[in-house]
């Protein structure tokens, strides 16, 4: 009874006893699982033939598990399709486009650049154009990996047009865990006690996501984010050269971008909500490439999700501010075929779905057809 009083005044003894249980229990699993088996994997002994026949069925031997289907996963594709999404956040802020309209600029003789570092790092970014992927490649990597943009993806290849719905879907539910669980904090009797939060809801919206993102990141993606790093790492030693600067009397590299879009694109500018997608994006996808979404045991889940906390919330704030993803409130767990619920609110209609006459397009006019580019808005 003394043993029980203790158990009930400090119950992380009873979360302690199980988890050296649980340990005991994996372990057995898993020495039990390196035996190596009978030539007949013990069909004999369970039919009752030969020497070594069972006598009862608790004689006979029963395997263990086969691996589960989430532990099977390449964590280096995942941080490369988290480079790539902090790529694309870039390109539509529209870095590589200030490059070749600097480019375009330099050539003519339109601006004042010579033979400063900034003129001859351009004239090295034009000679070296010829042995990088092509614009056509990145957007053709952009919407197999993520489904964005509109540009035609050769044969045998299609969008992933689920990725958005459930990458904003997990950053949610991790939103959410860490409101419930601030709100929990307050109100609970005890400080032990377990807070409203649920770490499933938390767990199935990131496996989605994994699980999504496993077949799209083969092929050439580990590879091109890293030329493409290299790529954005140069763009902006050009617009950091003192001349660039200059030119546009300017103090950084992000108020040259900024002053070249509102100068020659006449955009409105939405650098800063977009390069923070870019940043928290990539975080949140890095801690999906670790098996911390494994984790069943709440203490150190919650302790491992700390660390994706903030920058989910920022990425919402950031993608809530430029109508990219709703705040919700309810649908906690989205089904496996997400074409059950509606777009989400505030979200553009996916890439690659068709209208309801079959084609995608505008009406044939004057006898000949030709379709339209959409681009998406992500």
């Amino acid at each position: 009874m003394r043993r029980l009083e203790i158990i009930l005044e400090h119950p992380q003894i009873a979360d302690e006893i199980n988890r050296q249980f649980n340990t005991a229990e994996n372990n057995y699993e898993q020495n039990d699982a390196q035996q190596p088996a009978p030539p007949d994997a013990g069909l004999a002994q369970l039919a009752g033939i030969g020497p070594g026949a069972a006598q009862d069925m608790g004689d006979t031997r029963i395997p263990q598990p086969v691996t589960p289907y989430d532990e099977t996963f390449m964590s280096e594709r995942m941080i490369a399709t988290g480079d790539l999404y902090y790529l694309f956040q870039h390109e539509k802020i529209g870095i590589f486009r200030i490059i070749r309209k600097l480019q375009e600029l330099f050539q003519s003789g339109a601006v004042r650049l010579s033979n400063g570092d900034g003129a001859y790092r351009l004239y090295q970014y034009d000679r070296r154009e010829v042995l990088r992927y092509t614009r056509r490649d990145r957007l053709v990597a952009y919407r197999r990996a993520f489904g964005y943009g509109a540009v035609g993806l050769p044969p045998s290849t299609t969008p992933n047009v689920d990725f958005h719905r459930l990458f904003a879907h997990f950053v949610n539910q991790v939103a959410l865990f860490w409101r419930d669980k601030r709100i929990s904090d307050v109100i609970r009797e005890a400080a032990y006690d377990p807070s409203f939060g649920s770490i499933a809801i938390v767990r199935r919206a990131g496996l989605d996501l994994r699980n999504n993102l496993k077949f799209t990141s083969y092929g050439h993606i580990n590879v091109m984010r890293v030329e493409l790093m290299q790529l954005l790492e140069e763009a902006f030693r050009i617009l950091n050269a003192p001349d660039i600067r200059n030119l546009f009397g300017v103090d950084t590299a992000w108020d040259v971008v900024d002053e070249v879009l509102v100068r020659y694109f006449n955009e409105r500018l939405v650098t800063s909500p977009r390069q923070r997608m870019a940043v928290t994006g990539r975080q949140v996808l890095h801690w999906l490439a670790q098996p911390h979404i494994l984790h069943t045991e709440r203490v150190p889940f919650e302790a491992l999700l700390l660390q994706i906390a903030e920058p989910a919330e920022e990425w919402l704030t950031s993608a809530q501010s430029l109508k990219l993803a709703p705040r919700m409130e309810s649908n906690r767990v989205l089904p496996w075929d997400a074409g059950s619920f509606g777009p989400l609110p505030g979200t553009p209609r996916p890439a690659g779905r068709r209208m309801a006459s079959g084609r995608a397009g505008l009406p044939r006019r004057n006898g000949q057809g030709r379709r339209r580019q959409l681009e998406h808005e992500w």
